[in-house]
């Protein structure tokens, strides 16, 4: 490892700009894609089963590899890790741009997600390892704010490509930006962080974590049909048997003393996994109420919808700010409070409600979120030496992708609930509007449920 340079060394903005670029990537990607299914569909005669994995198959690909490589970075290097998951990135998005065939788009998803995870889990460990942490806080709000930029833009930048040059060209542009963090790296990034250069790499409990996630997330997506309980059940099955086999090795992928010996990383990523559970189907909920109930065109309902990342994107960095000076457990409990009174605001939402009011809770949503996310990533990178770095911002990623396939999930089973297998139209509109109000009620109560496990994790400072 090299010597930490000073404050005005160049090498700390080339670490905040790459960082905050890669940031910035796959929210992107999956908010523009969201926008390209349709066109994609349309090329292929594909089912909407077919298009949700298109979307879900990155995710999972991401979750599964995020620990292991956090971990393997800092065993060989995190700029090693870093680097060449943005060249796998770069190479996936153009071999999406330019797919034959739904199988080799899947295929080129799942590299995406590979190449993802190399770089999320590496890119908020650089940032902690070359700043002090009285500046934590400071470039990580920057580098959440890259994030909510990355769904602001999504939706807009998206359509916009996929209506004047097809949906291929949303990752050539994702291609683009991926070649231009590669390069950066290569160019300008100097040194390397390897505070934990000799341990074993756990393969085993690597292989036992990745399929136990598979298992979880399937199943999920499966309710609820038997085989997604079965799998559900299988992958919890597995995760115990993971903390098992863990607490046994010498050098285990993800260490154990981590959550039993430190209650501020292990509760700060417990509400980080409640805080995306609750809060993410709310754009896919009020994107099908937009265009199914009120009539608007999804042109329309984007520009209503990017209320709420808009705020995150401009508010986050003051946050990170604040949690430089004041306790970071307060600030996050804070903000999931806020977030429990967005989601319990668009509970009441029915037929007659005016879009001011919607746009309102999504604001009230985004400020909470906002002061949520910047602290409580400070918290969990402050928390842990600076040998878990990769390992603690790659568990941070897998409780945010972990939570947003939960999100779905309980979307998923209380539709199937209340609309069984039919579509919706004009005429289930009531069947939606209640299972719309029954998620929302549920999610203030697991988010409500967060704000205690947030309190919980004690002081920082």
């Amino acid at each position: 490892m090299i010597a930490q340079p000073d404050s005005s060394s160049p090498r700390r903005t080339v670490v905040l700009v790459v960082a905050t670029m890669a940031a910035f990537l796959a929210p992107f990607m999956s908010a523009s894609v969201n926008v390209a299914l349709p066109s994609i569909g349309k090329e292929w005669d594909l089912p909407a089963v077919v298009l949700g994995w298109i979307a879900t198959s990155n995710i999972l690909a991401a979750a599964v590899f995020l620990v292991p490589f956090g971990k393997l970075s800092d065993i060989i290097g995190r700029k090693k890790v870093f680097g060449w998951g943005s060249l796998i990135y770069t190479l996936s998005s153009c071999s999406a741009a330019i797919a034959p065939s739904i199988a080799v788009l899947f295929a080129a998803r799942v590299f995406q997600g590979l190449g993802g995870a190399m770089i999320f889990s590496t890119g908020v460990a650089m940032l902690t390892s070359a700043y002090p942490a009285h500046e934590r806080g400071r470039v990580l709000g920057v580098n959440v704010a890259s994030t909510y930029l990355g769904l602001s833009l999504g939706p807009v930048l998206g359509g916009f490509l996929t209506q004047h040059w097809g949906w291929r060209s949303v990752f050539w542009l994702s291609g683009i930006l991926g070649l231009i963090v590669f390069g950066i790296v290569i160019a300008r990034l100097e040194g390397e962080w390897t505070e934990a250069r000799g341990e074993k790499f756990d393969a085993a409990g690597a292989v036992l974590l990745g399929a136990a996630l598979i298992a979880v997330m399937l199943g999920f997506s499966l309710l609820p049909k038997i085989s997604g309980g079965a799998l559900v059940a299988a992958g919890i099955a597995g995760m115990f048997a993971f903390v098992g086999v863990e607490n046994k090795v010498a050098y285990p992928v993800l260490d154990m003393k981590l959550f039993r010996s430190n209650p501020v990383f292990s509760f700060s990523n417990l509400a980080a996994l409640i805080h995306y559970s609750a809060t993410f189907a709310v754009g896919f909920f009020l994107s099908l109420h937009l265009q199914n109930v009120k009539g608007l065109s999804p042109q329309k309902a984007g520009f209503v919808l990017i209320a709420q990342p808009i705020l995150m994107a401009v508010l986050s960095p003051l946050a990170g700010r604040l949690s430089d000076r004041l306790e970071p457990r307060l600030l996050a409990s804070s903000g999931m409070s806020l977030s429990v009174l967005g989601l319990i605001l668009l509970s009441v939402v029915n037929r007659e409600t005016g879009l001011s009011f919607i746009v309102l809770a999504l604001a009230v949503l985004g400020f909470g979120f906002a002061l949520f996310s910047s602290p409580n990533t400070n918290a969990v990178m402050s928390s842990v030496e600076k040998r878990s770095y990769g390992v603690a911002s790659a568990m941070l990623g897998t409780m945010r992708l972990t939570g947003q396939m939960f999100s779905m999930g309980v979307a998923m089973l209380i539709f199937s609930l209340y609309l069984g297998q039919g579509r919706i139209g004009p005429e289930t509109v009531p069947e939606f509007l209640s299972a719309q109000k029954t998620a929302f009620l549920f999610f203030a109560g697991l988010c409500l449920a967060g704000v205690f496990a947030s309190l919980k994790r004690g002081k920082l400072r």
